[in-house]
């Protein structure tokens, strides 16, 4: 298998140092050997310091090197740094708060045996801080707190997008399509954005219709949530967020691709996720109304989101740039 994989790990808080340290190990753990594991630091000297001291052995050699952000504050600009000097054929990227399962790279490397495939995402499961999931947390939000959703595809699949949490893309889609859009993604700790990728990856298939998206869920990686995403408040923040995002992905893209899968989740995946929770609730058994309540909820949050960042998009107030390239 000769796939040469370089890994992102964008980083921004010291805070979460010992989970840093972890993505790292994990990586460094595959049965696949990575090319090399970049860790690009979003805007904080302090955490940029301690890093590179911490890996100073390894940058030698080069199996670690700890980056800037050459680019503007937030993940898109620190993905397409670690884009830009990674010397991987293909390019992976692992959420900082999450560990990948020893044989997650080597699922990657099989699925690009075949040329047509230009990307390949994961399956991430979520690390509940508490020990479980909260009784009221559907399963079909999972989404909310970086995870893998109930009625995402499952197996090996073709799908619109990768979840760029768990995700790889070879270096030639980056040269085709640019890299990830300014302005749509996360910005540390402020408002929970997202959809770059999705943005991406609709990008990437229109300049190449033959490229081939996959999923393969035997590519497992393990998301930390911490208590505050356990609650409802962010819950419901977060499904804003994402109507916000998904109206710019829908203006750049079009309705029809930027909501295609959207439509069948609302239509199909939501109604029967309600109906599960009802029928629990009738039942007697803990957290099948809150469930239900949640969904409901988070619908309405995320379409509330959704209108106003049409209308913001529309008024020319929240746009983003793609960037044009990324290759050394």
């Amino acid at each position: 298998m000769s796939t040469d994989i370089s890994v992102v790990v964008c980083v921004y808080t010291e805070d979460r140092w010992e989970d840093i340290l972890a993505a790292v190990s994990s990586v460094r753990a595959q049965s696949l050997a990575a090319l090399e594991t970049l860790l690009v630091v979003d805007h904080n000297a302090a955490l940029l310091d301690r890093l590179a001291g911490e890996y100073k052995e390894c940058a030698a050699t080069g199996e670690v090197r700890v980056l800037a952000n050459a680019g503007p504050r937030g993940l898109s600009a620190g993905r397409n740094t670690g884009v830009a000097a990674a010397r991987g054929s293909v390019i992976a990227f692992l959420d900082d708060d999450a560990v990948a399962e020893r044989d997650w790279l080597r699922h990657f490397a099989v699925a690009y045996e075949d040329p047509r495939v230009l990307a390949v995402g994961g399956r991430t499961l979520p690390l509940w801080e508490s020990g479980r999931r909260p009784a009221w947390f559907p399963e079909e939000f999972d989404w909310v707190v970086g995870c893998t959703y109930r009625g995402h595809p499952g197996g090996r699949a073709r799908v619109r997008n990768v979840l760029g949490g768990n995700a790889s893309f070879r270096r030639s889609a980056f040269d085709v399509a640019g890299g990830f859009a300014s302005g749509i993604g996360r910005d540390g700790d402020r408002r929970p954005l997202g959809c770059e990728e999705t943005e991406f990856c609709i990008r990437l298939t229109r300049a190449r219709p033959d490229a081939v998206l996959l999923v393969d869920d035997r590519a497992v990686i393990h998301h930390r949530v911490p208590a505050a995403r356990e609650r409802f408040g962010y819950f419901r923040t977060r499904a804003y967020a994402e109507g916000l995002s998904k109206a710019l992905v829908a203006r750049s893209a079009g309705a029809g691709k930027g909501l295609e899968s959207e439509r069948r989740y609302t239509t199909r995946v939501l109604p029967a996720g309600v109906g599960r929770g009802l029928r629990d609730a009738v039942l007697g058994r803990p957290g099948g109304a809150g469930r239900a309540g949640a969904i409901v909820a988070g619908v309405a949050a995320a379409a509330g989101g959704f209108v106003v960042g049409s209308v913001r998009a529309r008024r020319g107030a929240a746009l983003f740039s793609a960037v044009e390239g990324t290759a050394p």
